[in-house]
């Protein structure tokens, strides 16, 4: 390995220029040579140190084409941009004999002996061939990725695709078609909430209680001699999840995303979906059925108040006295998204959560602004709610999902316990 040139000698340079533009000339001609093949190339190149233009051939050969088809392209390609080679290539390795085809020595060219020629030679007028192609690459300054537009896209499931890519991206920096991109990762992911137990029961063998109508009727068939007991047990389902998103301007983009989350993710289906700003609009009915891209469109009429001013105190009041009382938050696990930003007053805030906090079982907060090192809630709203939170999560990109989705599946509770005021007084005793 000492022979080999250094990263930062030209020769690498030219390696990386030859492998993009060469890539790009065989993506237009109809064989899918990605990221991937194109790297494998370079390290070929890097490895084998061809010094004859077979020699490099056979270094294509091995790395670019994976059928007789694209062999024949490979070939035709390969003599317009570097020359054409000295005589027919034997292809019998790709469909018989293994040891034929690609394990064939490489023959010198005519024009002189291998000897002659230095690999950095060779690959120095590679890179030339390939610069003066006609038609045949980009600008050296584009690279590999700003190929021909006309040329179809190969999707391959080892390169790293859009959606990979925008995985570690702020949620507040992507547009609408990157987060709508973003939809196949969140399809991925699992929104768990602990169980309860039900009201119901179920069977179950060797149950704490005995199943009297189910044993005799099992003992109906063996004349009536009860030879098995069927037990019974209660039965456990997941806890209801209800979801308050902020939806003013400073969190648009990320409640974007968390709705396009619940409606993606698997068990986001069949949560209730709340909104607020500067009035709470309940949007489980426009999310239901739909696409996420008409989805989000519909949420979007649905509720008036996007980007407007942000009352958390008034919206979890509103919250409280028309749906909390009617059971739906009752044992669940509540999901609030919003920066703590209130332009009401923080008492309302604290005291509608200490009223949450006594029905649900588990109350997770999404704050994006906690991403940042040494967060302190310092905001009003979010330093009165702060107390009342099982979980604070930031969940600003795709990557930091996996926080939210522990937090909602924990099954402790860990927020400050809510004491009951204690009673005044009687002054007629203490007279």
């Amino acid at each position: 390995m000492a022979d080999l040139p250094a990263p930062s000698s030209p020769v690498i340079g030219d390696l990386a220029e030859v492998s993009a533009r060469f890539g790009a000339a065989l993506r237009r001609a109809g064989l899918p040579a990605g990221l991937g093949r194109c790297e494998r190339f370079a390290a070929a190149v890097t490895v084998a140190r061809p010094a004859t233009l077979r020699a490099l051939y056979l270094c294509a050969q091995a790395t670019l084409v994976s059928s007789r088809d694209e062999a024949d392209i490979l070939q035709a390609v390969f003599g317009q941009v570097f020359g054409a080679l000295d005589g027919p290539v034997d292809l019998r390795g790709l469909g018989g004999d293994p040891g034929a085809g690609l394990a064939q020595p490489p023959r010198p060219r005519a024009d002189g002996p291998a000897a002659e020629r230095s690999p950095e030679d060779l690959l120095a007028r590679a890179a030339e061939a390939a610069r003066t192609h006609a038609g045949a690459a980009p600008d050296a300054e584009a690279g590999p990725e700003q190929d021909d537009p006309a040329a179809p896209e190969i999707e391959h499931p080892y390169l790293g695709s859009t959606a990979e890519r925008l995985a570690a991206q702020d949620f507040a920096g992507l547009s609408d078609a990157e987060l709508r991109s973003l939809a196949g990762l969140m399809r991925g992911v699992t929104l768990a909430v602990p169980l309860r137990r039900s009201r119901r029961d179920r069977r179950r063998p060797g149950g704490p209680r005995t199943d009297l109508r189910s044993t005799l009727r099992r003992a109906r068939r063996t004349g009536g001699q009860a030879f098995e007991l069927i037990g019974r047990s209660a039965a456990r389902r997941p806890r209801r999840m209800v979801v308050l998103c902020d939806i003013s301007g400073s969190m648009e983009p990320y409640a974007r995303a968390m709705i396009q989350l619940l409606y993606c993710a698997a068990g986001g289906a069949q949560a209730e979906v709340f909104t607020f700003a500067t009035r709470l609009t309940r949007l489980t009915p426009a999310l239901a059925r739909s696409q996420p891209g008409p989805a989000l469109d519909r949420a979007g009429k649905a509720a008036p108040d996007w980007r407007g001013g942000t009352k958390i105190g008034a919206a979890l009041r509103e919250f409280n006295d028309s749906w909390g009382r009617r059971g739906m938050a009752r044992g669940a696990v509540v999901l609030i998204v919003s920066d703590g930003w209130d332009t009401g007053d923080p008492d309302i805030v604290r005291r509608e959560m200490e009223r949450l906090s006594l029905v649900a079982f588990r109350i997770v907060w999404v704050n994006p602004r906690t991403k940042a090192t040494g967060y302190q809630p310092l905001a009003g709203g979010m330093a009165a709610a702060w107390p009342h939170c099982d979980a604070v999560v930031s969940a600003h990109t795709v990557q930091a999902l996996g926080q939210l989705t522990a937090a909602l599946a924990d099954p402790a509770r860990r927020r400050a316990q809510v004491r009951p005021p204690a009673p005044a007084p009687d002054r007629a005793k203490s007279r």
